[in-house]
């Protein structure tokens, strides 16, 4: 029987999503901090990597005399190049409202990072921004329903 997946489609085996003794919060991240950064660190281009770091996106405040909880935020990568350029980055298979609703946050109180979501696609070559990603998809979409609409009218 397989196992059942979490809120999140995580796998409750961490073995799978477990790589040099490290445990990811899922097998995509474990895979890019596998074959992305680990090969960037032992080539030198990369001279930090700091996992699951927090950030605050909003602090907590008192409304009616109740206190409301911060909004948090934790990235799967802070990553610092040789060259001196940083980047907070968060691998994403299928991003839902709230990760929609948290990156704009973070745009808004940290204007000045540089924050990428980051996929795999295998039909599209690999690790790319998330943006591309989602471009590639509809376009390939729009081909298959030109597609369908030119078969169905030489039907």
């Amino acid at each position: 029987m397989p196992q059942k997946t979490s809120k999140f489609n995580v796998n409750p085996d961490t073995e799978k999503r477990t790589w040099n003794e490290i445990v990811f919060d899922s097998v995509l991240e474990m895979k890019y901090y596998r074959d992305v950064l680990c090969p960037l660190v032992e080539s030198g281009d990369v001279v930090s990597c700091e996992l699951q770091k927090p950030y605050e996106l909003q602090p907590k405040f008192v409304h009616d005399g109740r206190t409301v909880q911060p909004i948090k935020y934790v990235a799967d990568f802070f990553v610092r190049y040789q060259d001196g350029h940083e980047e907070v980055i968060d691998t994403k298979g299928c991003p839902n409202q709230v990760a929609f609703l948290k990156r704009k946050l973070f745009w808004y109180k940290y204007p000045n990072v540089n924050y990428r979501w980051i996929c795999f696609s295998k039909i599209d070559g690999g690790w790319h921004d998330y943006e591309f990603i989602k471009k590639r998809r509809a376009e390939r979409k729009k081909n298959r329903d030109k597609t369908a609409e030119t078969n169905n009218t030489q039907t």
